[in-house]
């Protein structure tokens, strides 16, 4: 039903993508778009987009009802109030009570519920079973399993590591659940070698003898 490894890829505006993994299913989907100035990244144009992402793994959530206007309406405000909340909990800020309120409202609905179904492909015994959303699987308890994931992350073990990218002009936010605790980029081969690049840079402009050859 379900992979358990997380990460979206992600489109730039100006041209290219990266592979982004936020660590939480609930944070890769707070990075679908935005508001303001973030609009630029909207991913989600129609309710098929919603139940399109929704269908992705992790979530795997394969709608069986049809996504309403006003339920993509609802996705793009848990996504905001997401976003908010993961940047004020890096912040180590309040979290603002505006989205606390819609986090929870939407994790009041019914969420998501996994059951057994015999596997199709049988298995070498043929009585091998699957896990799967139970039907019908609608939007709003996809909404409510990601709200519910949030409301675990703030209130859990992990909510000292909600970070935002180190990098000066990216605002990206993520969970560290690493063990050693270290990671600072959104990812290595975006902002991370960005980083070392302009290191480099910075190492010559101070240094004009370094990175070339030693006199022979």
């Amino acid at each position: 039903m379900r992979a358990r490894t997380t990460g979206r890829m992600l489109q730039d505006p100006k041209g290219g993508s990266f592979w982004f993994d936020a660590g939480a299913v609930c944070l890769d989907f707070a990075h679908t778009g935005g508001e303001g100035r973030y609009a630029v990244f909207e991913t989600l144009h129609q309710p098929d987009d919603l139940a399109e992402w929704l269908a992705q793994p992790p979530l795997g959530a394969v709608l069986t009802v049809p996504v309403t206007a006003r339920e993509l309406d609802a996705a793009k405000a848990l996504r905001q109030a997401i976003w908010e909340a993961a940047h004020a909990r890096a912040a180590r800020r309040p979290l603002p009570a505006e989205a606390v309120a819609a986090i929870n409202q939407a994790a009041a609905t019914a969420s998501l519920v996994p059951e057994l179904v015999p596997d199709p492909a049988g298995g070498s015994a043929g009585n091998a079973t699957i896990s799967r959303w139970a039907p019908p699987v609608r939007a709003t308890q996809a909404l409510s399993t990601l709200a519910r994931e949030m409301i675990e992350l703030l209130s859990g073990p992990l909510a000292d590591r909600v970070r935002e990218c180190a990098s000066d002009d990216c605002p990206l936010v993520f969970v560290d659940s690493s063990r050693p605790n270290a990671r600072r980029w959104c990812a290595m081969e975006r902002c991370g070698n960005r980083h070392k690049l302009r290191a480099l840079r910075a190492r010559r402009a101070t240094d004009p003898g370094s990175g070339r050859s030693a006199p022979e």
